[in-house]
């Protein structure tokens, strides 16, 4: 397999944890009854994917090689839950064995045995009957194979982890006690699986994994450690600037604060770390003292009640008919753009400026199970990680997107759909979000030094993001000589929210140059009313 085809196999992974996904959750005990694996995975394979395709400029000649390391740091970047941040090693794995040439019979052996390796290494307290449990058999039954296709070898590797799938529920306790194969396993499974369908043009036929009873799963499956310390929060963010014995010492950290411990890297210097606690912050220092940290994701654990040694407590279901209970708070300024937001369906926090205890009364406020919140730049990242973690508790999920201005907000909420599960529509939002660049024109209101040298007072200003690019004394030219820069990026439609201080004629005269330089994008002008920024401007 070279790397067009590995190419294929990824969106092959993708679409088959997609069609498997309710299966996977509904089979999901083990280590926390919380029936996402199979959307996390699919999250994760989905930023692999993404990876990939991004740098495979030429499809037709791009190395195996060059896919497999973009899967493996996409993965990584974008890992999800427990079972994702697993699948980062598994990819990793591949991503070492093709480094000289495609993926073949022999190459397919070592990933998967260096796959499996890199996953016992990366846990704090290895568990058997689990998807390391299947990796391990998998890699076993490739490394039997005498056989020197790769498709004979992919199969007996399928074949020998949809064996190992069904052992593990006499391994695991709380497998056995819920009737079920482990879901992490299964979407392990789906992914040799997938090898198998490119590299002989037929899926293998498997069984559908339903557990006995989906709707009684083990609230002891989800307390490793009984008592007042089970763990609450899922705990993930992605580590950079640090070394393995730094590394160490954090995996040893996180051990002493909680359980299902993972720190992997990607084998290009990235790292990402995951654990269940009960101190959320704590975990977050952890991760400080050992290098650079981004991407913090704190989720809850709904955890029904304290489970008592020999206690029989199983979690009643959770019945779902319809759109989601899922409601969106979007941070606004202005009266032009809070009526945009309430628009799209959003409730609106208007106040200004917005603080981080006013932010958390306002998601308190909320009656929705699901808050997805916008903050539109309104409060720094560790202020609105604070908040994540205050808001959630055991009868509402928080997600905060990563919006840094209104423009991206809007943008952001165009695509909401209750229809499709919380991860799935902040997915999308996020995208929509991080596809729109933004930049706003505004007044110097005294002398200061910028990035592009020093503005005087009332000079015209342009900034992308937050950094200065423009200082002009006509805050029209200024104006124009932004939007050449940002559209110089390419772009479709260009969004202009006008707050309360523009000058009269602004918009217009700004929409016009857009039409005479760039024929064919759209512009759509809003009236947001904002103070601070003259304009807001949103290229998608």
């Amino acid at each position: 397999m070279d790397g067009a085809v590995l190419l294929r196999w990824a969106r092959i992974c993708v679409d088959g944890l997609e069609s498997r996904r309710a299966e996977i959750n509904a089979l999901n005990v083990f280590p926390i009854a919380d029936a996402d694996t199979g959307t996390n995975l699919l999250a994760t394979m989905r930023a692999a994917l993404h990876a990939a395709e991004t740098a495979a400029t030429d499809v037709t000649e791009i190395a195996a090689a060059e896919v497999a390391g973009a899967l493996a740091r996409g993965a990584t970047s974008g890992a999800r839950g427990n079972s994702g941040i697993i699948l980062t090693q598994v990819l990793r794995g591949i991503a070492e064995a093709v480094h000289a040439g495609p993926l073949t019979a022999q190459t397919l052996r070592s990933a998967l045995r260096r796959g499996a390796v890199l996953v016992r290494e990366s846990l704090s307290v290895p568990v058997e009957g689990t998807m390391l449990t299947v990796l391990d058999y998998a890699a076993t039954c490739a490394e039997e194979c005498s056989d020197s296709a790769l498709a004979e070898v992919a199969l007996a590797a399928a074949d020998g982890a949809a064996k190992a799938l069904d052992d593990t529920t006499a391994q695991l306790g709380v497998l056995r006690a819920a009737g079920v194969v482990d879901a992490g396993a299964r979407g392990l499974l789906v992914l040799l699986d997938g090898l198998v369908t490119v590299a002989t043009g037929e899926p293998p036929a498997r069984p559908e994994y339903l557990p006995a009873e989906p709707a009684r799963a083990p609230v002891a499956a989800a307390q490793p450690v009984p008592g007042a310390d089970d763990p609450h929060f899922e705990v993930m963010y992605l580590l950079a600037g640090t070394d393995e014995e730094r590394v160490a010492r954090l995996r040893e950290r996180l051990s002493e604060l909680g359980d299902s411990v993972v720190v992997v890297g990607d084998g290009g210097g990235g790292w990402s770390a995951h654990v269940h606690c009960v101190d959320a912050g704590a975990a977050v220092e952890a991760g400080l003292a050992a290098g650079t940290l981004s991407g913090i994701r704190i989720e809850s654990f709904a955890v029904t009640a304290p489970v008592r040694a020999g206690a029989d407590c199983v979690a009643a279901p959770v019945e779902t008919t319809g759109p989601a209970d899922r409601g969106i708070l979007a941070v606004a300024a202005g009266a032009g753009a809070a009526a945009l937001f309430e628009a799209a369906g959003a409730v609106v926090l208007g106040e200004d400026p917005v603080t981080a205890q006013a932010l958390l009364a306002a998601i308190r406020r909320m009656p929705n199970r699901e808050v997805m919140v916008l903050p539109n730049g309104a409060l720094p990242a560790h202020e609105l990680v604070a908040v994540g973690v205050a808001a959630r508790d055991a009868h509402r999920d928080v997600l905060l997107l990563p919006s840094g201005s209104m423009v991206q907000g809007l943008a952001a909420a165009a695509v909401h759909d209750r229809g499709r599960i919380a991860v799935d529509d902040a997915f999308a939002m996020s995208e929509a979000a991080a596809a729109t660049r933004w930049g706003s024109l505004r007044v110097a209101r005294e002398r200061a030094l910028t990035m592009v040298g020093t503005c005087a007072a009332d000079d015209g200003l342009g900034l992308v993001g937050h950094d200065v690019v423009v200082i002009d004394h006509d805050v029209r030219a200024a104006g124009c000589t932004l939007l050449d820069r940002m559209l110089g990026f390419g772009g479709e439609l260009v969004t202009l929210l006008v707050g309360a201080s523009a000058p009269q004629g602004l918009a217009e005269e700004l929409a016009e140059h857009i039409g005479r330089g760039f024929p064919g994008v759209e512009v759509i002008v809003y009236s947001g009313g904002q103070h601070g920024d003259l304009v807001q401007i949103g290229v998608e």
